[in-house]
């Protein structure tokens, strides 16, 4: 694996529950690289958290605020970038992921619905979790597989587990 000064070792995408922010910090610290998340740079470019900027703002503004952080994150992590479950709807962010290594996480409903907590800080899971994780899944599923150089699968695995499976696959 070689690492790019300017550029991601790897990219996570996945939807809510997937382990996108445990299994990269655990990717991280076992590759000696640091990790980077696109919510918190979000979170800190906006000054709150993203529950406040979809209500004070609305969604739309979150998402050309996501796609401001995904530019910026492409060009400048070294190493493993985490990307919030909904970047991949942004055509342009799906453009930019090409070229990258790029790590889809998969996750079925039974799983995502006992990581996110019944969405506690997730603004789009604050009604009716279930249904609407189901929708999400449904409705991203096809933009992970589009933009992913690799699929792994977490469901009823151990973060360790993942890791060790996303090191083989960067080490090929």
């Amino acid at each position: 694996m070689s690492v790019d000064a300017g550029r991601p070792v790897c990219v996570l995408v996945g939807a809510p529950g997937a382990g996108k922010t445990t299994v990269g910090r655990a990717l991280a610290t076992a590759l000696g690289v640091q990790f980077r998340d696109t919510d918190e740079d979000i979170e800190r470019m906006a000054g709150k958290p993203i529950p406040e900027i979809f209500v004070d703002e609305g969604e739309a503004h979150f998402r050309a605020l996501e796609r401001a952080a995904v530019a910026a994150a492409l060009a400048s992590c070294p190493g493993v970038l985490a990307l919030g479950g909904g970047a991949v709807l942004a055509e342009e962010n799906r453009a930019a992921l090409v070229g990258h290594t790029v790590v889809y996480l998969s996750v079925e409903l039974t799983d995502a619905l006992k990581r996110v907590d019944l969405g506690a800080g997730r603004p789009l899971l604050a009604i009716n979790p279930r249904a609407t994780l189901r929708y999400l899944l449904d409705q991203r599923r096809p933009f992970y597989q589009e933009v992913a150089t690799a699929t792994v699968v977490t469901d009823a695995r151990d973060p360790g587990d993942i890791v060790t499976e996303v090191r083989t696959l960067l080490d090929r």
